[in-house]
């Protein structure tokens, strides 16, 4: 229904939901805007393929490549993700169709108790415990011993963190198909795991991709619990034991220090905009993406 078919009653409430409905836009706008107020006259007089593609940060001497921690960012998040998938998705799968209704009311609020926690108390686990884990690890497949303190030691760390989203929308579109859809499966003589298949597994196809976009959404942006086990080291990480240094950390680790430096605070404002422009530019590609899979899936 449009405006102009609104009563006058109904006019200014319309008007004003509409534009508390418009105002996260605004504020993402707002935020764009004012990262690139503070970035652009950094571009101005260090080229771009100098920010993008140097792997020297020596803010000191006026070096400020980006490369080592855009790298750093890709690695860690690509590495979360392939670890949390499979297992949110054979998690979400038992939980939906094979769990006893019991242990499903357990599960559900160890899930939100999990996605509750503070980033900080994930980072103190993986200090504890992943980090010595990956050392060992490193020593074993690799025969050479490090700090442990690597993008695996993320990897699994925000892979952890990552889960319960995964895991809790997963389980909640697989609980959404229709139980005559699988009934109709069983009386054809389908075997559970061809219902699973078959039924569930395509019927909520795109539901399963948003779940796991979300998680990723979420990985991009993770900041303490990173910062506390990659090692943040500005070099380009070469193996999954090597040490990394994400473009969160970057901004967690140096915004409000060293300002007197010149150009400092605006290459940091300038890594802000750029991890905000993955996001975003993620979150749009991603979001094409299933409205084109539901559409040959629907």
């Amino acid at each position: 229904m449009s405006l102009k078919n609104l009563s006058q009653k109904d006019l200014w409430p319309a008007l004003v939901t509409a534009l508390f409905a418009f105002l996260p836009l605004l504020l993402a706008v707002a935020i764009f805007l004012a990262l690139s107020g503070k970035a652009l006259p950094f571009i101005s007089f260090k080229s771009l393929s100098t920010l993008f593609f140097s792997s020297t940060w020596q803010p000191g001497r006026g070096n400020f490549g980006l490369l080592p921690f855009i790298a750093g960012t890709i690695w860690v998040t690509i590495t979360a993700f392939f670890l949390a998938v499979p297992v949110g998705l054979l998690s979400s799968i038992y939980l939906s169709e094979y769990a006893p209704s019991g242990l499903q009311k357990i599960f559900r609020p160890v899930l939100d108790l999990l996605a509750g926690l503070p980033s900080v108390i994930y980072g103190m686990w993986g200090v504890l415990l992943v980090v010595p884990a990956v050392r060992k690890l490193q020593a074993l497949t690799v025969g050479r011993e490090s700090s442990g303190y690597s993008v695996l030691a993320a990897g699994i760390v925000l892979a952890v963190m990552i889960l319960p989203t995964i895991i809790n929308v997963s389980v909640e579109v697989m609980s959404s198909v229709p139980l005559e859809l699988k009934e109709a499966a069983l009386s054809l003589g389908a075997t559970r795991l061809e219902v699973v298949r078959y039924v569930v597994l395509k019927k909520c196809f795109p539901g399963i991709m948003a779940a796991c976009v979300l998680g990723l959404a979420r990985a991009f942006g993770e900041t303490i619990a990173v910062l506390m086990v990659v090692g943040n080291v500005p070099e380009i990480p070469r193996s999954l034991f090597s040490p990394a240094y994400p473009l969160p950390a970057l901004l967690a680790n140096n915004y409000g220090e060293m300002m007197s430096i010149p150009g400092y605070e605006a290459a940091l404002n300038l890594a802000a905009l750029i991890l905000l422009v993955i996001v975003i530019g993620f979150s749009l590609i991603a979001r094409w993406y299933l409205v084109k899979i539901s559409r040959r899936f629907g």
